[in-house]
């Protein structure tokens, strides 16, 4: 007997199968990011694999950076996992697209895949992430985005172009793909919800910027009137936009100066922290030491007195985040350049960022050597 109770069931589920359906077809007519269509639409799999996906738990980061090749290296990935279990850290940052550009896990990000744009580096990534979070350890992707010779190459007409229209090159020979181009950042944001599948916590966005080395009397910009800081504050919120719905917490790397720039000066690369600080989750500046002028705060080697460096930089810059959705979490220099950065050194800069954010801080070492110099034992 057909009960209202049953009627009311079959309703729901034939309003939820014919939903389904022209969903299904509306995405198959207008998703340029699928990589796979079934040929068999069932809506009971479709709802369940598209299920609201949260994100993970917020906590304070004290992490470290790895490239794709330590990541993938078992032996160097267990020396770090000991670290991490010996220490007070708790995070690792990998390497998914480096100054490269080239992506280094398996894309099949349809722009990628028809240019070569990826090397399959971490052949395991799922494997990596898993094996780090049954560590409890919190994984964040860095993924370089306007320094990217790779797609420079690929699409001239996207690269950064000079006086003779061509393609520019930084002092190191690098080419960068143009800020201003909207295919840039979708192919970026596409970029970045496929590494959301694969389970990272966060997606720390890199060279989100325009270049500052290299020789600038020779750029040639197509700025259609606007400043560079206006054109880096829309890629922000379009960013944000874009990511809204992925599991993952969002985070910009920044130069550290920016801490102490006022609000109006964005060091002539369109960095400014008040444009970025409604549009991320964390704010990641590069204080590097070793990276500020001679002369600066009186020092002739700046590198030799970190905690004097951050503690100024951090007292102007932090009433930028009051009442932000973005919070600060410092890059902290863990190499030896213009000083020797030994446990007094490293624990100096820590010291000085916890007076001001509970959010943590990342070690920086391109080779990814580290040791437990500076930081507190578990």
């Amino acid at each position: 007997m057909l009960t209202s109770r049953n009627y009311i069931l079959i309703s729901v589920l034939a309003a939820l199968l014919g939903a389904g359906a022209i969903l299904f077809q509306w995405q198959a007519a207008n998703s340029e990011t699928s990589y796979a269509t079934p040929s068999v639409f069932s809506p009971l799999a479709f709802l369940l694999e598209n299920k609201p996906k949260a994100k993970p738990p917020a906590q304070t980061a004290k992490g470290l950076y790895l490239t794709a090749y330590s990541a993938s290296d078992p032996k160097k990935l267990d020396e770090i996992i000991k670290l991490i279990d010996e220490t007070e850290l708790n995070a690792v940052i990998i390497d998914i697209k480096d100054y490269t550009g080239y992506i280094l896990y398996k894309s099949r990000v349809p722009l990628a895949k028809k240019n070569g744009l990826s090397r399959n580096l971490l052949p395991d990534l799922p494997g990596i992430i898993k094996k780090l979070h049954d560590k409890n350890i919190y994984v964040i992707a860095r993924q370089t985005v306007f320094q990217d010779p790779v797609l420079a190459a690929k699409k001239p007409g996207w690269a950064i172009k000079d006086k003779d229209n061509l393609v520019w090159r930084d002092h190191r020979g690098l080419s960068w793909v143009d800020p201003t181009r909207r295919e840039v950042w979708k192919y970026n944001f596409d970029i970045a919800r496929e590494v959301a599948d694969f389970g990272f916590d966060e997606i720390n966005f890199d060279y989100v910027r325009f270049p500052s080395d290299g020789d600038m009397s020779r750029v040639v910009y197509n700025m259609g009137g606007r400043a560079k800081s206006q054109i880096m504050r829309e890629f922000y919120q379009t960013l944000s936009s874009e990511l809204a719905n992925e599991p993952v917490w969002l985070s910009l790397d920044m130069f550290g100066l920016t801490m102490e720039a006022k609000n109006n000066f964005d060091l002539n690369i369109g960095q400014r922290i008040v444009d970025a600080v409604s549009s991320t989750d964390y704010i990641s500046p590069m204080m590097y030491p070793s990276h500020y002028p001679r002369g600066h705060l009186g020092f002739q080697n700046p590198a030799a007195h970190p905690g004097e460096v951050f503690a100024h930089g951090l007292k102007l810059g932090m009433p930028k985040f009051t009442g932000q959705r973005a919070k600060l979490r410092p890059w902290i220099q863990a190499f030896n350049l213009g000083a020797v950065y030994d446990a007094v050194k490293i624990r100096a800069q820590i010291d000085e960022i916890e007076k001001y954010t509970d959010a943590g801080w990342l070690m920086w070492n391109a080779s990814n050597r580290y040791t437990s110099a500076g930081l507190l034992p578990e």
